[in-house]
């Protein structure tokens, strides 16, 4: 990451900063500047990465595949919440990066852990399900969620299509689809890839979604057998040890996982977005430099630093 913020630098201030004329004002801002890209570089320093076999709470774990490292529960929902701009989600279990990206990274993609303990999903449909019927009436469903978001202060989304259609192991008991989506209004700017993993289990099912742009689909695609692969439910816990006589039967099949059951979490709240906040921040100090640097106009040092205390995030 410290690579990225200094080739960035090179590359796009220092034309500015070897300028002959240079006042205070514009050294404040090139102060301001460095210590929030320095910022940037020291929290992304700070996550704590996991690697082989890690234990997912009683129910499961990951055997984190050669290539990816693992972040727990709280850094995870920080990055979420605090970094990408998702709806707070305290049952995020983890999220999987590629081993040479991180959160602040532009083009980092992830993918986020869930458990649903819902009822054990009988499969019975699955060979039966007609996927581009489904897609019709999800979309429609997003629709009609997004006066709830707008009035929850989100975005609207509109489904666009399938990335990937769903395609279900019986014998693994493992699901998985890519959906296309745009977030907001505009066709300006690059559809989310939301692409969506599902591991059956005795008493619900874990949650899998791969978080990034649709640029990501291939590096993804390249990918998901050994994702899939890396996650199992423990002893107890699996599709097999389901008993009829105690456990609970859930009332949507596969069509509704795909669908997102009646929808009303993954239309209003449940789809997230990689939307980078902190890289964002890091832009705009630098954009902010420059434009100092070429009206003369600036704030004190003391209060810009006040300024930079109260918005920058981190870790608790």
């Amino acid at each position: 990451m410290r690579k990225l913020y200094l080739l960035f630098f090179i590359c796009f201030l220092f034309p500015f900063l070897t300028y002959s004329n240079s006042t205070g004002e514009e050294e404040e801002a090139m102060e301001d500047t460095l210590s929030t890209l320095l910022y940037l570089d020291s929290l992304e320093n700070s996550f704590k990465y996991q690697t082989g076999l890690v234990k997912i709470k009683d129910y499961a774990t990951i055997n984190v595949p050669t290539g990816f490292k693992f972040l727990d529960a709280e850094q995870s929902i920080y990055v979420l919440h605090s970094l990408w701009g998702n709806p707070e989600d305290p049952s995020i279990l983890g999220l999987l990066f590629p081993e040479n990206m991180g959160p602040l990274q532009p083009d980092s993609w992830a993918i986020s852990i869930e458990y649903s303990e819902e009822g054990h999903i009988e499969d019975d449909d699955a060979e039966d399900i007609d996927y581009d019927d489904l897609l019709d009436d999800m979309k429609k469903d997003a629709e009609s969620a997004n006066p709830d978001r707008i009035q929850a202060g989100y975005e609207p989304v509109h489904l666009i299509g399938w990335a990937a259609k769903p395609y279900y192991d019986a014998e693994k008991k493992k699901l998985h689809w890519a959906k296309e989506i745009q977030f907001g209004d505009s066709a300006i700017g690059a559809n989310t890839l939301n692409y969506n993993i599902r591991i059956l289990g005795r008493k619900g099912y874990l949650v899998l979604n791969a978080i990034g742009g649709m640029s990501q689909l291939g590096a993804i695609n390249k990918d998901i057998v050994k994702v899939l692969a890396s996650v199992e439910f423990s002893e107890g816990y699996k599709y097999s040890d389901f008993n009829p006589k105690i456990d609970k039967v859930a009332a949507y099949g596969i069509g509704g996982l795909v669908a997102g059951k009646v929808l009303a979490k993954v239309g209003i709240f449940g789809i997230l977005a990689k939307f980078g906040k902190v890289i964002i921040l890091g832009m705009v100090a630098a954009l902010t430099f420059i434009w100092k640097f070429f009206t003369g106009k600036g704030k004190g040092k003391n209060e810009v630093q006040s300024e930079s205390n109260n918005e920058q995030p981190g870790l608790s």
